[in-house]
């Protein structure tokens, strides 16, 4: 029963899911977070910001051993032991700032395991 429930929350969430058809990535800023909801494993990312960012860190990306580096401008997370961010929903990284807004992050690129690119919506 257990097994069943969690393939039907899992099911569920897809089906329910913000993003238009055809995107992997699904991005919105709560705050300090930049949460995601994503089909597909994720191993990497980077996007650009004027500057809001004072330091990247945690999240599920720190949680799944991502090495997370905030420049003035750019944020860029990767693993150098190949690990992934699961297919799933909850808070990518966190900012280190609440000064964040939408308009503040652009040029996001995220790729898969097979360092493929993946679509990414991100609503400004």
């Amino acid at each position: 029963m257990r097994a069943f429930s969690i393939i039907f929350l899992t099911l569920f969430s897809f089906i329910f899911s913000n993003c238009p058809d055809g995107t992997d990535v699904c991005l919105s800023l709560d705050g300090n977070n930049l949460n995601y909801e994503s089909t597909v494993d994720i191993a990497g990312f980077q996007f650009d910001h004027n500057g809001c960012v004072t330091g990247a860190s945690g999240g599920d990306a720190g949680a799944n051993g991502f090495t997370i580096s905030a420049s003035g401008t750019v944020v860029l997370a990767f693993s150098f032991s190949g690990s992934v961010i699961p297919a799933g929903a909850g808070t990518l990284v966190n900012l280190g700032s609440a000064d964040c807004t939408e308009e503040s992050l652009s040029l996001f690129i995220f790729s898969d395991a097979s360092g493929g690119p993946l679509v990414v919506d991100f609503p400004v």
